[in-house]
């Protein structure tokens, strides 16, 4: 039986592991296995929403355990730790009841595979700044984005809960990076602060207004979007009254200041990091595959491994060459365009046909600011650099990504009842988590 673990459960990975169990999955020649540290999924491009609260996990969650169950994969939970090329072994970490490791659930494993695809995601970069590492909060997985948000919601309790207006003071919040990550969450947050004033977690005042300020050591924010898309999200933050700080970079993170280049000091409650990415490091140690300086595995146009005609690689964990030199960019539409490609490569490549190679499409990018608004760029529309759309449109194009991302893994009747079912929530529910 020929074996194909998927290791990542990420868009790219989860995608992958069901348009194959679908097609493959109940052959008796082909096994198919998705590996993942945690027990459920959620889209990574939500998790600034689940940082703010506005979010509910348990309802936009997938289990992998059913996801397997219902498309003829099976699952397999624990962490990445190693690769044994040789005899053609995953090496998996145990997997503990919580983050204490009191209780081991499951023991250290190797699983054997024919064909490995590594869709691992990718982690923060923070590029040697002094502290950022051990002062600022990330984003990286659900975890870090419900600690982020239990942070924020105690940092405003507590100062709410002084009473004393003279002891009260002005939360101040950094974020560092002006990426997609950085602009939506900053927005997302000032969602959170109405929500808190409207259930008296937060002071009614006007002047007592969450201090949020956006860092970005470039020249401007969004910059791998056109220079019109970033003016017009600056403006739209800046009526949202956060402000955006540009081409300053920061040099140090402090547990309650934040320093830049250019000798700037900001007293701060929170920071997150949201400035840069790579791959997970443990990528970098594996025997005999190569990988560039932020640990990506370099791939072939087929996606395969430059070292290993069995490893296959996808979404942000790949170097794939794009055109012009460029690489395929960190994008959820990037990972969804190679698990499409993979599904039928791996196939043909079962049946000792030709792969194909890997054709990248840019079909623009959208970015969220604000629960009733969005601002783009999509391809295909007036001009061959695409269209700028902005406002109630451009959310709704926004909303519709990620309801194309559910259709895929979730079939059309499970993704109508899934919006259904967050109808009915919204109804019966605050708009954010207040606990």
């Amino acid at each position: 039986m020929h074996r194909i673990v998927i290791v990542g459960g990420g868009a790219g990975g989860l995608e992958l592991a069901t348009r194959l169990g679908d097609r493959v999955g109940k052959r008796q020649d082909v096994e198919v296995l998705l590996v993942d540290r945690s027990a459920t999924h959620v889209w990574k491009p939500l998790l600034h929403e689940v940082a703010a609260g506005s979010l509910d996990t348990h309802v936009h969650q997938i289990e992998y355990a059913a996801q397997a169950r219902w498309h003829g994969f099976q699952f397999h939970r624990g962490a990445m730790t190693g690769l044994n090329r040789s005899s053609k072994e995953v090496l998996l970490g145990p997997v503990h009841q919580d983050s204490a490791q009191a209780l081991e659930i499951i023991p250290a494993r190797a699983i054997r595979y024919d064909t490995l695809v590594l869709a691992l995601g990718s982690q923060t970069h923070f590029f040697g700044v002094d502290g950022a590492e051990q002062h600022a909060v990330t984003l990286d997985c659900l975890e870090q984005a419900e600690k982020l948000r239990k942070r924020l919601l105690h940092t405003c309790v507590r100062n709410y809960s002084r009473g004393d207006a003279a002891v009260m003071r002005n939360i101040s919040l950094a974020i560092i990076g002006g990426g997609a990550t950085g602009v939506e969450l900053a927005a997302e947050l000032r969602t959170m602060e109405k929500e808190f004033r409207l259930f008296g977690l937060h002071s009614t005042a006007k002047d007592d207004e969450i201090r949020i300020t956006l860092l970005e050591a470039g020249p401007r924010i969004l910059p791998a979007l056109p220079e019109d898309v970033s003016n017009a999200t600056t403006a739209l933050l800046t009526k949202l009254s956060i402000e955006v700080s540009v081409g300053d970079p920061v040099t140090r993170v402090q547990p309650d200041r934040v320093q830049t280049a250019g000798g700037r000091v900001i007293e701060v409650d929170v920071t997150i990091w949201a400035a840069g990415i790579r791959a997970p490091d443990v990528l970098s140690t594996l025997d005999g595959v190569s990988v560039n300086r932020i640990n990506q595995v370099v791939v072939s146009g087929t996606l395969q491994s430059i070292s290993d005609e069995n490893i296959f690689a996808l979404g942000d964990c790949a170097s794939c060459a794009w055109s012009d030199g460029r690489m395929v960019p960190p994008r959820a539409q990037a990972a969804h365009q190679q698990a499409m490609f993979l599904s039928r490569a791996l196939r043909a490549r079962l049946k000792r046909r030709p792969m194909g190679a890997f054709r990248y499409s840019d079909h623009g990018s959208l970015v969220s600011v604000g629960p009733a608004a969005a601002i783009g760029v999509v391809a295909g529309l007036a001009t061959r650099r695409g269209m700028l759309v902005k406002g109630p449109l451009a959310r709704l194009l926004y909303s519709a990504l990620y309801r194309k991302h559910l259709a895929t893994v979730s079939g059309v009747r499970r993704t109508i009842a899934s919006m259904v079912s967050q109808r009915l929530h919204r109804r019966s529910a605050p708009r954010i988590k207040l606990h």
